[in-house]
C-alpha cells in the first residue's frame, strides 16, 4: 500500500506527464533587406550559421551566384519586392513579422533622383513595414561613414547631395520603426567597403586581397597621421577599407543581440572591426610572403635551370666552331 507521501508524489507525476510539453524556443526571425547584394548576403549566411530564421527581401529575390550553391543558401527565404513600387499590403505580405531587420538598401549613380529614392524611400517602405509587423525589436542599417559625409559641401557634385539625405531618411525611418528608441538601433557607417574576387567600378569594388592589402598599409601609423591631417576626400582615400564581411558581421551580432544593451553606431572602420570580432587584416603581409615565396622558388629553379642553360648554348657554340 502507498504511504500518502507517495500517492501524491505519483500523482504530481501523473498530472506532469499528461501535460503537453512546451514547444521548443523558437529561433529568432530576421529580414534582410538587400539580402541578394554584396553585404546583405554575407550578412544572410552569417545570420543562418547563428541559427536565425533567415528571410532576404530583394528585386531580384534570389541568392546572388556566389552562394547560389552553397548549403546556407538553401536555408534562406529568398523574396521577391520592388521596395519602391509595391504597395503596403503586397510588401506587409512579403516582410511579415520579423523579430530584427538588417538593411543593406542602397543606391549610387549620378541620378539625383536615384539617390534619393534607393538610399531614402526605399528604406522607409522597408522599415515601416517591418514596423507594422509588430514584432520588430531590433534593426541594423548600413549608412556612410560621417568622414564621408562631411565632403559633401566642398568635395562631391551637387547631385550627390541626395545620397547623403536618403541616408539620413533612412536611419530616422530605422529609428522609428523600434519605437523611436535609437538604443535598439545599430547604424554601421564605413567609408569603403572591398571583398568577393571581382572589380567594379558602379558601385566601386575591389576584390578581398586587394582591399585586405590596402587596408593593411593603410592601418600603419604614418597613413593614420596622414589621414588626421589632411582635409576632405583626401583624409577619406587615406582611411583603411573594411571588409564586406566585418560589415556583415557587426550588422548579423545587432540583430541578433538579446542582452537588452545600447546597440552601438559604428563609424568607421576602426569601430567595425572591434564590434564585429574581425581580426587584423594581413593582407599587405600575405602578398609579401607570397612574393618571398615565388622569389625563393625563382631562385630555386634558377640555380638549376639557369646552368643547364649555359651549358645548352656553351655545347651549341662549340659545335659551330667545328
Amino acid at each position: 500500500m502507498l504511504s500518502p507521501s507517495t500517492s501524491i508524489v505519483s500523482g504530481a507525476l501523473a498530472l506532469l506527464l499528461s501535460c503537453p510539453l512546451p514547444s521548443p524556443v523558437s529561433s529568432l526571425s530576421v529580414t534582410v533587406f538587400g539580402g541578394s547584394g554584396f553585404v546583405g548576403s554575407r550578412a544572410c549566411k552569417l545570420l543562418v550559421g547563428k541559427g536565425a530564421d533567415v528571410a532576404s527581401v530583394s528585386k531580384s529575390g534570389a541568392a546572388p551566384g556566389w552562394c547560389r550553391d552553397e548549403e546556407w543558401a538553401k536555408k534562406v527565404e529568398w523574396k521577391k519586392a520592388d521596395l519602391l513600387s509595391a504597395d503596403g499590403a503586397a510588401l506587409d505580405e512579403v516582410v511579415g513579422s520579423p523579430d530584427a531587420v538588417v538593411s543593406c538598401v542602397g543606391a549610387i549613380g549620378t541620378d539625383p533622383d536615384v539617390l534619393l529614392n534607393g538610399n531614402g524611400n526605399a528604406n522607409v517602405a522597408a522599415f515601416e513595414s517591418a514596423k507594422r509587423g509588430g514584432k520588430l525589436q531590433r534593426a541594423a542599417y548600413v549608412s556612410v561613414g560621417s568622414e564621408v559625409d562631411a565632403c559633401k559641401e566642398n568635395w562631391l557634385p551637387e547631385f550627390f547631395k541626395s545620397y547623403f539625405e536618403g541616408k539620413i531618411i533612412a536611419e530616422k525611418a530605422a529609428v522609428d520603426a523600434v519605437g523611436g528608441d535609437a538604443s535598439k538601433l545599430c547604424v554601421v557607417k564605413p567609408t569603403f567597403v572591398y571583398g568577393g574576387t571581382e572589380f567594379g567600378l558602379l558601385p566601386p569594388r575591389v576584390t578581398y586581397e586587394y582591399g585586405a592589402g590596402v587596408e593593411e598599409l593603410l592601418m600603419l601609423p604614418p597613413f593614420r597621421f596622414l589621414a588626421d591631417v589632411t582635409p576632405g576626400l583626401i583624409k577619406v582615400a587615406l582611411r583603411p577599407p573594411v571588409c564586406a564581411d566585418s560589415v556583415a558581421a557587426a550588422c548579423a551580432r545587432a540583430a541578433l543581440d538579446e542582452s537588452g544593451a545600447e546597440l552601438p553606431t559604428l563609424d568607421g572602420t576602426d569601430a567595425i572591426n572591434k564590434y564585429s570580432g574581425q581580426p587584423k587584416s594581413t593582407g599587405l603581409t600575405d602578398a609579401l610572403e607570397w612574393a618571398r615565396e615565388r622569389g625563393v622558388e625563382f631562385y630555386d629553379w634558377a640555380k638549376v635551370e639557369v646552368p643547364k642553360a649555359i651549358d645548352a648554348v656553351q655545347s651549341k657554340a662549340d659545335e659551330l666552331k667545328k
